[in-house]
C-alpha cells in the first residue's frame, strides 16, 4: 500500500492538480486533493509515519479508520475560552480551503483548561495527509497551503516514509506501595468533604508506569487494542518518540447532520481476582447515584443547545472486557449555529470525570493538586468541513516515550465509596493498557465478547 501511495504523490498528474488549485489562491489558503483508493480493510498502522505528527482514530465495530500525518496547518490555545478559540480556528480553516474534497481537522484537549505539562493544552491540526477507511471503501485526502505547493509533493513523500517498527516486548511494573497509600488518604479526604456538603462527588486518578529496555513501537499496541477493545475508540496522537493512545468506551458528543449525541457513562463492576476487594454490583445504590450525576449533567448540558432532549437508550449495562459500566445515550437537534465545540464547551467535563458539582469537584481537584498526565480525561476528536464531528473522552490511555509508558485510570468518590474498592476500581480499569503492554504479541487472541444490556 505505502508503495501505490508514492506513486500517486509522485504522478506528474498529482503535481498538475495541485497547481491548478493554488493558481491565484492566497498564500495561506489550504488546498485539498482527494483519491479514491478503492474498497479494502486497511487499519493504515503499516503508514505510521517515523518522524512527524500523527493521529490515529479507529472503530473497528463501525468500520472506521483515520490516519492523519503532518501538518498543513495548526494551532494551539489553553484557558477558559479554549472551545471558543477552536470554533473559530477551524471555521477559519474550513471556510478557506479550495479543493476536490472539504478538509478534516483534527485535535486534542486537556482535562485541565489551564494545565498540561507534557503537551500543548489544546491543539487543532489540519493534516498534510489522510487516509480514511470507512466502511471497507478507501481514500486519501492530499493538503497543503497555497504557499507550500511547489514543495508539497516532496513534503507528502517524506510522510509515506513509516516508522522502524521495533519488536514488541513486555514491560514490567515496578512496586507502587507509598503511591497507593497516598491515594487512599486523597480518597478519605475527599470523602470528608462530601460529608461536610462540600461536593456531591469528585473523580481521583492515579498513573502506574511501566518500563522497558527499549523502545516501544505503537503500532503493535494499536493493533492489539483493536482485537481486544472492539467495542470502543482507539486513538492515538504523537510521533514515533513520543505517542499519547488508548481505547476509551465514552463519548463526549457526535454532531452528525444536526443532531447532537453524548454518553453518560459511570459506574464500574469488574471481575475481582482473589487480592482484591470485590466490586458494588452495577445495582447498588452507589452506583446509580453516580451515573445519575453524569446523566443528569449531561442532559442539563444538551438542553441548553439542542431544541428537545431524548435518551436513545435506557440506562445499559456495557460490557468490556476488563470492566462493566452504566451508561445512557442522551441526544438531540441542535439549535441553529451550534457547532461541535460549543458542545464540547458545554458537555466538559463530565461528571463521569470530573465530579458534582462540576465547579465544585474541579476547584477540589485543583486544591488538592490533582496530576493528570497528557491529556488523560481531555478529549480527542475530528471535525469535516461540514461541521461534522466527533470527540470520546481519553479514557484508558498511556503515554509512550524513551522506552517508558504511564498509564492513568481514575474512580469517582461519592457517599458510601469504600477506599480499598475504589483503588481496586482503577486496577481493573488499568488492565485494558496493562495487558497489551505486557503481552503485545497476544494481539491476535479472540477477545471476550462486548454487549450492551438494558438495566
Amino acid at each position: 500500500m505505502i508503495d501505490h501511495l508514492r506513486r500517486i504523490v509522485a504522478a506528474p498528474a498529482t503535481a498538475a492538480r495541485l497547481a491548478r488549485l493554488a493558481a491565484g489562491a492566497p498564500a495561506t489558503t489550504p488546498l485539498c486533493l482527494d483519491f479514491d483508493l478503492g474498497p479494502g480493510d486497511d487499519d493504515w498502522l503499516a503508514c505510521l509515519p517515523a518522524k512527524a505528527e500523527y493521529w490515529y482514530w479507529a472503530q473497528p465495530e463501525k468500520a472506521d479508520r483515520r490516519l492523519a500525518m503532518g501538518t498543513a496547518q495548526h494551532f494551539s490555545t489553553a484557558g477558559a475560552a479554549r472551545f471558543a478559540t477552536l470554533a473559530n480556528a477551524s471555521r477559519g480553516l474550513l471556510a478557506d480551503a479550495r479543493g476536490e474534497t472539504a478538509p478534516q481537522l483534527f485535535f486534542g484537549f486537556a482535562f485541565d483548561p489551564e494545565q498540561c505539562a507534557e503537551r500543548p493544552n489544546t491543539r487543532l491540526v489540519l493534516p498534510a495527509l489522510l487516509l480514511l477507511n470507512r466502511g471497507g471503501r478507501r481514500r486519501l485526502v492530499l493538503t497543503t497551503t497555497a504557499a507550500q505547493a511547489a514543495t508539497a509533493p516532496a513534503h507528502w513523500l517524506d510522510l509515506l516514509a513509516p516508522a522502524a517498527g521495533p519488536a514488541a516486548e513486555p514491560l514490567q511494573r515496578p512496586p507502587e506501595a507509598l503511591g497507593e497509600r497516598a491515594w487512599l488518604a486523597r480518597v478519605q479526604s475527599a470523602l470528608r468533604d462530601i460529608a461536610a456538603g462540600q461536593l456531591d462527588k469528585v473523580v481521583l486518578a492515579r498513573s502506574a508506569r511501566l518500563n522497558g529496555a527499549t523502545a516501544i513501537a505503537a503500532g503493535p499496541i494499536l493493533a492489539a487494542l483493536q482485537v481486544r477493545q472492539p467495542g470502543c475508540t482507539v486513538y492515538a496522537h504523537g510521533t514515533a518518540s513520543e505517542v499519547f493512545l488508548g481505547a476509551t468506551p465514552e463519548r463526549l458528543v457526535r454532531l452528525v447532520a444536526g443532531r447532537a449525541d453524548a454518553d453518560a457513562l459511570a459506574g464500574t463492576a469488574w471481575l475481582a481476582p482473589a487480592d482484591l476487594p470485590p466490586p458494588s454490583p452495577l445495582s447498588h445504590d452507589k452506583n446509580r447515584r453516580e451515573q445519575a450525576f453524569v446523566e443528569n449533567a449531561v442532559a442539563a448540558a444538551l438542553a441548553g443547545l439542542c431544541t428537545a432532549v431524548d435518551r436513545t437508550s435506557g440506562q445499559e449495562i456495557l460490557h468490556l472486557r476488563q470492566v462493566s459500566h452504566l451508561r445512557t445515550r442522551l441526544g438531540g437537534p441542535v439549535r441553529p449555529g451550534v457547532s461541535l465545540f460549543d458542545l464540547a464547551a458545554a458537555l466538559h467535563p463530565t461528571p463521569a470525570v470530573g465530579g458534582s458539582p462540576p465547579a465544585a469537584a474541579l476547584e477540589w481537584l485543583r486544591r488538592h493538586d490533582e496530576q493528570r498526565g497528557a491529556w488523560y480525561s481531555g478529549g480527542l476528536g475530528w471535525v469535516d468541513g461540514t461541521g461534522d464531528g466527533e470527540i470520546v473522552v481519553a479514557l484508558r490511555c498511556a503515554l509512550i516515550a524513551a522506552g517508558q509508558a504511564t498509564l492513568w485510570a481514575g474512580a469517582g468518590i461519592v457517599a458510601g465509596s469504600r477506599p480499598e474498592q475504589e483503588l481496586a476500581e482503577t486496577e481493573a480499569k488499568f488492565q485494558a493498557m496493562l495487558e497489551v503492554f505486557r503481552h503485545p504479541e497476544q494481539a491476535a487472541c479472540p477477545p471476550r465478547p462486548e454487549r450492551t444490556g438494558t438495566r
